[in-house]
């Protein structure tokens, strides 16, 4: 019998920090900096919990400790969730799949069909059960489908890298602390754990609704480009013109001259051609920035 030898795609998975992000607060960076230090995919904490099903409280039975595999994606993930992680609230503020992208655990097919499996299973099978992460899943009633999880951290999550729950609480006072500083100094009421709590996760929904609905909109304009481009370059553009002239006024027509209107004409062509091209996360950051 024949046995694949590399069947996983990058077997050394690393997190890497996503480029123009503000500097994560002091306790953040000491967390990751223990949880590089720690190999937290082979701790005693592993043997002591038994993991639980999320949704019937049963205990589940493990057969074996994790495999390379999984531990290498492990102390990936570790770090990332860290570094997204919002103290006040406990929650991580980026999808498992910006996770996954992170950490190299994303693969694309032949087809060109992306894969996060390995990150979600890691988050599903192995991290939940065992009580280091919680996930919840919200309904989008615009799109009638769930929208990514959002995934907290547990006190026991940190003591796979030795940090206490009495230093993980002391800490999030003191975030706490500055977040009310700032409010009352722009003339707002203190809030609670719980208030801030609500206010990051009524942030994260609005964050995942606004990247859902672009998302939305750029495949279904990457639609009509490839509609367009089936065509010959010049009834393309013979179209392209007549929606141009839709779009415009008589007087807007008129100040543009015909050589602006070819010039426009030319512009949404190479736009439409750009777009069928670029993947929707490079569109998506340039809308950001």
């Amino acid at each position: 019998m024949l046995y694949k030898r590399n069947y996983i795609k990058n077997s050394t998975p690393i997190f890497t920090p996503p480029k123009g992000n503000k500097p994560r607060p002091a306790f953040i960076q000491y967390a990751i900096k223990k949880a590089k230090e720690t190999d937290v995919a082979r701790g005693a904490i592993h043997y002591i919990i038994k993991p639980k099903d999320p949704k019937t409280g049963e205990f589940l039975h493990r057969k074996r400790r994790l495999n390379e595999h999984r531990a290498c994606a492990m102390r990936a993930m570790v770090q990332a969730m860290l570094y997204h992680f919002n103290l006040s609230s406990e929650i991580v503020q980026a999808s498992v799949e910006q996770l996954s992208d992170e950490c190299g655990l994303s693969t694309t097919s032949q087809a060109g069909n992306k894969s996060i499996t390995r990150a979600s299973r890691l988050i599903t099978h192995f991290m939940e059960p065992m009580g280091f992460v919680k996930s919840e899943k919200k309904w989008d009633p615009v799109l009638r489908n769930y929208m990514p999880k959002m995934i907290s951290l547990t006190p026991l999550f940190f003591m796979l890298f030795d940090i206490s729950s009495e230093r993980l609480y002391n800490a999030r006072i003191q975030q706490l602390g500055w977040i009310n500083k700032n409010l009352l100094e722009k003339g707002f009421k203190k809030i609670s754990f719980v208030e801030a709590k609500q206010r990051s996760i009524d942030a994260r929904i609005r964050s995942i609704l606004k990247y859902r609905e672009s998302k939305h909109l750029f495949f279904k304009k990457k639609r009509k480009a490839e509609k367009m481009f089936s065509l010959e370059e010049k009834e393309a553009k013979q179209k392209i013109l007549t929606f141009l002239v839709k779009r415009y006024s008589l007087s807007e027509l008129g100040k543009m001259g015909l050589q602006g209107l070819k010039k426009q004409v030319n512009t949404e062509y190479y736009y439409l051609k750009k777009l069928i091209t670029t993947p929707y996360k490079e569109f998506y950051s340039k809308q950001k920035n």
